[in-house]
């Protein structure tokens, strides 16, 4: 049986690997064992299962990140990551177990049931956790300001007349407070530096974000894409980051699939039914069109900061942009004037600015060759 090909599940965890092995044909699934989860644990599994052309690993994808993956692939064997939220489940199953989840791996993969996933380069992961690092910084810095203000709301302190909350004017003022309580100005001081940290860090990310968008792997995809009204240096590269290939996607409609933007649908005989988005996918990327979809209720111009970003793109790439422009604003205005609600509006408004993306995106990287 040494010629078969073996598909082999991996129910994987921080130190150890259950293994399941299914040879190719009807037999059952066998348990292999399990081992620890190292990179030497790892060369004499493939050394013990066989051939590595014969050999088929997959694993789900989950907190160990893809260093397994790229292990696998250093050996020449073929890997694939896959969806956790997209494995077939039976109704009912109550049980679960690293020893039946390898084995339920190894059965579905050998059935062609699974839905691997994209794996990132190790520069597309760099550039994603930059992205996710100042996301979690922006949110650190929104708890900051909140514990904050609810201490000088505590104690009834309010800024002068005139001065908005967070603007220059106002750290001003935080810098002159004063308490004659000790333990008051020590709460205060460590309220605030915590809060001046924050800011520093999230300028820091900044620079770096933006000596990617201009000197990195990425940089002419993210510039063209910053072609589109709405967005601009940050939205780019967190798309890109995100993405990473836009070849994966042979049509727009996949792209928008992907993001979940597409409306959910239920049909049954003469019945057809169509409900809300989806939401499956990449949520940070549908996050960020939906932003850059509010861009669009204004009439169409190039102007300033969108003019400079145009400047030395291609007249294609240009063109695209004004096109999603008049496209874009006409589309919301036409379904605001027939009642529709803003928010559902501005969402069938990115899920079209994904269509323009994905076609800006052919510009800039070499069109998917058909299978």
């Amino acid at each position: 049986m040494q010629d078969t090909i073996k598909y082999v599940g991996l129910d994987v965890s921080k130190e150890k690997i259950a293994i399941a092995v299914a040879e190719e044909g009807r037999e059952a699934p066998r348990y292999w064992g399990l081992i620890p989860h190292t990179a030497d644990a790892i060369r004499k599994l493939i050394k013990k299962l066989g051939s590595k052309e014969n050999l088929r690993f997959c694993y789900e994808a989950g907190p160990t990140g893809y260093p397994l993956y790229r292990l696998f692939l250093s050996h020449g064997v073929h890997c694939d990551v896959i969806a956790p939220s997209l494995i077939p489940k039976k109704p009912g199953e109550k049980i679960k177990t690293d020893r039946r989840d390898s084995i339920r791996l190894a059965q579905l993969y050998r059935a062609g049931e699974l839905t691997a996933i994209y794996v990132p380069t190790s520069e597309d992961e760099a550039l994603r956790d930059l992205i996710r690092c100042r996301e979690d910084a922006k949110e650190d810095e929104l708890r900051a300001k909140h514990r904050l203000s609810k201490f000088l709301l505590r104690h009834d302190i309010k800024p002068p007349v005139g001065v908005n909350k967070w603007t220059t004017k106002y750290y001003r003022w935080l810098d002159t407070l004063n308490f004659e309580n000790a333990s008051l100005r020590l709460v205060i001081q460590e309220y605030y530096h915590q809060l001046k940290e924050l800011i520093q860090r999230i300028k820091r990310l900044d620079e770096e974000i933006k000596l990617q968008a201009t000197e990195g792997t990425h940089a002419p995809k993210i510039q063209a894409l910053q072609s589109l009204r709405g967005i601009a240096t940050l939205t780019a590269t967190s798309i890109i980051a995100e993405i990473g290939s836009f070849k994966r996607f042979a049509t727009p409609r996949h792209f928008m699939a992907y993001v979940g933007l597409i409306p959910s649908e239920y049909s049954s005989g003469e019945s057809r039914y169509q409900g809300e988005i989806t939401k499956t996918g990449n949520r940070h990327v549908r996050r960020l069109l939906v932003e850059s979809a509010w861009s669009y209720r204004y009439q169409p111009a190039v102007k300033g900061n969108l003019r400079r970003r145009q400047d030395g793109l291609s007249p294609t790439i240009q063109a695209i942009s004004w096109k999603a422009q008049h496209r874009l604003h006409n589309k919301y205005y036409r379904l605001v004037s027939k009642g529709k609600e803003k928010g559902k509006t501005v969402t069938a408004v990115a899920r079209e600015l994904a269509g323009f993306i994905w076609a800006v995106m052919q510009e800039v990287e070499d069109v998917p060759q058909a299978q």
